[in-house]
């Protein structure tokens, strides 16, 4: 089956004093791909409140996308992590690449308590423990800027085109990554790439 609208894939720059981040490292290996007849466009969101959402929302009015797959860091998670909800606050532990560190506020006035994600989150579970790469469904995508960009772009979609899908997921940091944080969890670039094709494959085969 075809999508025909194009696909957009969002990872971040490196953040808290690392050097890569491996949402960009796996979403660069998709850029200007075209997978069953669909068109994949790659975006490196700074990892800054605000600045990423804005650039996102422009990219999704711009190329109307039919699917919006956002990749993150999740330096503690030894899975990939599908996430659920996207909630309205920023609340962040660290610093962003700006300085900003805004603490319990709304992302949008007046807006949604929360979106749910709109891709089949128990599905792309099920095909990536098929494909024995360890995964799981998360609940919330936090309260940084991941759920940050999150929420904007199921927020514009919901407006814009409410029949396009749009999540996000986690990913482990790289095994060079972990070495300096003592061993911390980790996986291989590889088995990342891996398992977003995947999930791309899973989204655009239904």
């Amino acid at each position: 089956m075809s999508y025909n609208a194009p696909i957009l894939i969002t990872g971040f720059t490196p953040f808290g004093g690392e050097t890569i981040n491996p949402s960009w490292q796996v979403a660069q290996r998709f850029a200007d791909r075209e997978m069953l007849g669909a068109r994949i466009h790659a975006i490196e969101l700074p990892t800054v409140f605000g600045d990423a959402e804005a650039i996102l929302q422009r990219a999704i009015r711009k190329r109307r996308p039919g699917l919006v797959l956002m990749l993150g860091e999740a330096g503690n998670r030894s899975r990939i992590s599908i996430e659920r909800v996207a909630i309205n606050l920023a609340d962040a532990r660290i610093p962003d690449n700006a300085g900003k560190q805004p603490k319990d506020q709304p992302l949008l006035k007046n807006g949604p308590a929360a979106y749910f994600s709109t891709l089949p989150v128990s599905q792309l579970h099920e095909s990536l423990l098929a494909a024995e790469i360890p995964a799981e469904c998360s609940l919330s995508a936090g309260s940084f800027v991941c759920n940050a960009v999150m929420y904007r772009a199921l927020h514009v979609l919901a407006d814009l085109d409410a029949s396009a899908r749009a999540g996000f997921i986690h990913l482990p940091y790289l095994p060079e990554q972990a070495v300096k944080h003592r061993f911390a969890p980790s996986m291989a670039l590889s088995d990342q790439v891996a398992a977003i094709e995947i999930v791309l494959r899973t989204l655009l085969d239904q």
